[in-house]
């Protein structure tokens, strides 16, 4: 749909010249002469754009501003006037306007503000929707489970809302839930009527990146028919998620520590210097340090997106919330599918607490979403759940013998168990913490956790 442009002037060869310069453009034009006409036509019309005089028969243009924005705040004001000086230029952004011409003006001059309005009033109705569909999708949304790490991660996300950190690093498996951190971090906090936006670092070649996060100036090459704002720009005041920040390459990785470190940026191909305020939330399920250590990711970035560091377990280390996010789910898509699934058989909760998640809380979302939709029971039934992870389950050995722990006659708590476990682990890798948790299959950061839960005092070498 053409934007509509309201031209308020008392002067009708403005009016007309106006009308046809910017309908030749592709825009909709509607006239007024007055302030009160120019009022009613645009309650009537509702357009993107106002292009208004100071100097009207009924009043000042200055004035008509504020009642433009009751009738619609994402209206962009243009004023123009034969009149003009710097305190009528300074009142009118005061005010609101998007622009301030002085007669006599360049018939390119105006059609370029008018397309720069556009552009902004566009933008802005799109954030404004985005913000929408966040909410209603997040709206429903919470940190599901009762397990220890996750009243942790509760308290840190509390902490971290709080605060006006400006950079948090998420770590953890592929599908254990860090974009929901990343999201109930931005929700919880003063940022939470900003916008939050988000990118995949390993979606884009590097070129791309930099031009999805930075934004490029029109002409800036060959295919920049117009001025681009990035996701960085975007989310001035509220949040911007960089999801697989490990995949990030390291041209772009320099230019991100730089924003981070200046609080500016330039868009490509540009020479402006443009400032924003936002958190940074980055998330990986690569080992960074690790790739700190063989040159693939920037130190002084590591360090500098870690001020606040949130490590998310996987769901085999959290076996307790596993029904609870389970019945979570189903009650979800009970409301999504018009459904009425209200248990969990004893089969398919055995079968559920024995399997090893590799996909994490997302495959199991997946897997109750399927069985809600296509199954009508009341409860959820081993043969509503996927036969390979059934098969899987039931085809593994009931117990398996470890070497160097202890035997059934020598009954011990679980703690001491993991505990005993863990030092074959890491005394076979020669003391290596990056190692024994890469062969233990958990991050270094969970090691260490564990090591901290059921032995406070015990020493592991690096």
């Amino acid at each position: 749909m053409a934007p509509t442009v309201i031209v308020i002037d008392d002067e009708a060869l403005i009016r007309k010249s106006l009308s046809k310069v910017l309908r030749a453009k592709g825009f909709k034009v509607e006239t007024a002469d007055t302030c009160s006409q120019g009022l009613s036509v645009i309650e009537e019309t509702d357009p993107q754009i106002v292009i208004v005089d100071l100097k009207l028969p009924d009043g000042n243009g200055l004035d008509l501003i504020p009642k433009i924005r009751q009738v619609d705040p994402s209206i962009r004001c243009i004023v123009i006037t034969g009149h003009g000086d710097i305190q009528s230029a300074v009142e009118a952004m005061k005010l609101g306007a998007s622009d301030f011409l002085k007669k006599p003006y360049d018939m390119e001059e105006i059609i370029l503000a008018v397309e720069s309005a556009s552009s902004d009033f566009l933008m802005k109705r799109e954030l404004d929707s985005y913000k929408r569909k966040e909410m209603e999708v997040f709206g429903g949304r919470k940190m599901v489970g009762n397990s220890a790490p996750m009243e942790e991660i509760r308290k840190l996300i509390e902490k971290v809302a709080r605060s006006d950190a400006t950079t948090v690093l998420v770590q953890g498996e592929s599908g254990s839930g860090k974009e929901l951190v990343a999201r109930a971090i931005h929700h919880s906090s003063e940022r939470a009527k900003f916008p939050f936006m988000e990118v995949n670092c390993s979606s884009f070649q590097e070129t791309l990146l930099e031009n999805e996060l930075f934004g490029h100036e029109k002409g800036a090459f060959t295919d920049a028919l117009e001025l681009k704002k990035g996701l960085v720009e975007l989310s001035d005041m509220g949040t911007l998620f960089l999801d697989e920040v490990g995949d990030m390459p390291l041209s772009t990785q320099a230019k991100l520590l730089r924003f981070i470190d200046n609080k500016s940026f330039k868009r490509v191909g540009g020479s402006r210097d443009i400032t924003v305020d936002i958190r940074i939330i980055a998330a990986t399920n690569k080992d960074v340090e690790k790739a700190v250590e063989i040159g693939s990711f920037r130190p002084e970035l590591y360090y500098r997106l870690k001020v606040v560091s949130i490590h998310v377990p996987p769901l085999r280390e959290r076996p307790e919330d596993i029904v609870t996010l389970a019945e979570f789910f189903m009650d979800e898509f009970n409301r999504q599918f018009r459904k009425r699934f209200t248990g969990i058989s004893p089969e398919a909760r055995e079968i559920l607490l024995g399997y090893r998640w590799p996909g994490n809380v997302r495959e199991l979302r997946n897997i109750l979403e399927r069985a809600v939709l296509l199954e009508d029971s009341g409860t959820l039934e081993k043969k509503h759940l996927p036969k390979e992870m059934v098969s899987s389950v039931e085809e593994a050995p009931k117990s398996k013998r470890l070497p160097g722990l202890p035997q059934e006659s020598d009954l011990v708590t679980l703690d001491e168990l993991e505990l005993n476990y863990i030092k074959k682990v890491v005394e076979a890798e020669g003391g290596n913490r990056t190692r024994a948790a890469k062969t233990l299959g958990i991050s270094r950061q969970s090691l260490i956790d564990r090591l901290k839960r059921i032995e406070p005092n015990e020493k592991v070498t690096r």
